[in-house]
This record gives C-alpha cells, sequence and structure tokens, in this order.
C-alpha cells in the first residue's frame, strides 16, 4: 500500500573523520564569519539565488560539515554582485569570505 510518502536517506555526518581545514582556515583570515547568526537576509536578496540554490548560510553549513567540494560548486554560481555584504546586519564581507573558500 503507497501512503504518498517514504524514510529520507539518512544525512548522518560522522564528525570524527571530517577534515574541516578549509573552514578553520577561513575562520582564522575571517574572524567574521564567528559572528554570522544565520538570519538570512544575505539568501533573501541573492540575484543568483532567485534562479539557482546559492545560499550563503548552506555554503557555511556544508565547510562545516567537511563538504567542501560541494559548497564550492554552488560558489560557482554566485555572481559577486555584493548585495549580500550590503544587507548583512553583522557586516560581514560576504563576497570576500567566498573569495577566500575558493582559493
Amino acid at each position: 500500500m503507497d501512503f504518498g510518502f517514504c524514510l529520507s536517506p539518512s544525512s548522518h555526518v560522522k564528525m570524527d573523520t571530517v577534515d574541516l581545514t578549509t573552514f578553520n582556515r577561513l575562520k582564522e583570515t575571517n574572524p567574521d564569519i564567528n559572528t554570522c547568526i544565520a538570519c538570512g537576509s544575505c539568501t533573501a536578496t541573492c540575484t543568483a539565488g532567485n534562479f539557482t540554490e546559492m545560499s550563503f548560510r548552506r555554503i557555511l553549513l556544508m565547510l562545516q560539515r567537511g563538504k567542501e567540494d560541494e559548497a564550492k560548486k554552488m560558489i560557482q554560481r554566485c555572481m559577486l554582485c555584493g548585495k549580500c555584504t550590503l544587507v548583512c546586519p553583522r557586516g560581514i564581507n560576504i563576497r570576500k569570505i567566498l573569495l577566500d573558500i575558493t582559493r
């Protein structure tokens, strides 16, 4: 019998084996990352986010989970327009952080 739903595959992340070198390097070079409150203002105003799945919050989460390759693929969708930096209530230079991730 089909009830119209199914169990999703587990998205369990084993934090003991996650490589956090990129995220830790990013925190050293951009200490503002620690002040991000994940309010979503950057994602809400993102021009690329209207047409793709570009999300700064999701990029940070991916890096914190060790999914560096997926984060870099998402960054390629960024248009570097800078709207996210203008609306950030904490004044984080998001464009600079995105560029630093790709280096």
